[in-house]
């Protein structure tokens, strides 16, 4: 397994962090074993859980124009036709995906082609799964085209998402399965499909990035 680029620095100042604390702990109060021995635990525990968070599993799978893939880890927590008014101005029908602290949080292109539009939006930070998340929160939007088909991917900060990565950049070229980016600590992935797609998945079924397929073209 390996971490992603988007925790190491945070990784090695959280270990620096935590040595030197330890040690000053250890230092000035070691007649408190009790205490001491707590905080090393709580240290290896809370180190344990940040690397967690920012694991990058190796998946493999088969590109195919005919699939949209999920970009993300998840829930499935809304399947509705919407307006959607910020790029394509007609009904889409709308798939959000909510990542808990605990999934990958790593986002990916679910279709091959190239970014016609990229915007990031500043905004509020109500809960991921609000339904006014996704036009109210902090967000960014990206159109994947293909010639035949578009899709829109929609990064959401949360509540505790405070800092989403977008590698997105308009007129470039990405491969299905492409990282697009990375949402730190919670958050939510909402896509945006053209009305006579296939839908593939369920309210409240879990899916993985790459691996699960969120609908098919006609």
């Amino acid at each position: 397994m390996k971490i992603h680029k988007e925790g190491r620095t945070i990784l090695t100042g959280l270990l620096v962090i935590l040595v030197v604390a330890n040690i000053i702990i250890f230092t000035f109060m070691s007649s408190m074993q009790g205490f001491v021995f707590s905080f090393l635990t709580f240290s290896v525990i809370g180190y344990l859980l940040v690397l967690w968070f920012f694991r990058l599993p190796s998946r493999s799978f088969v590109e195919d124009e005919n699939l949209i893939i999920s970009p993300a880890d998840g829930k499935i927590v809304s399947i509705e036709e919407t307006d959607e008014n910020e790029y394509f101005g007609d009904t889409r029908l709308q798939v959000s995906i909510f990542m808990s602290p605990l999934n990958v949080h790593v986002n990916l292109f679910p279709i091959a082609g190239t970014v016609s539009y990229y915007k990031y939006h500043p905004g509020n930070y109500f809960v991921a799964w609000h339904p006014k998340a996704s036009e109210s929160n902090e967000r960014n939007s990206v159109v994947i085209e293909n010639g035949k088909n578009a899709v829109l991917v929609r990064q959401i900060a949360g509540v505790l998402a405070r800092r989403i990565v977008c590698y997105a950049q308009s007129g470039e070229k990405v491969q299905q399965g492409q990282e697009l980016g990375f949402i730190k600590f919670g958050s939510r992935v909402d896509l945006f499909l053209p009305p006579g797609v296939k839908l593939n998945v369920k309210l409240g079924q879990k899916v993985n990035g790459k691996t699960s397929v969120i609908a098919f073209f006609r």
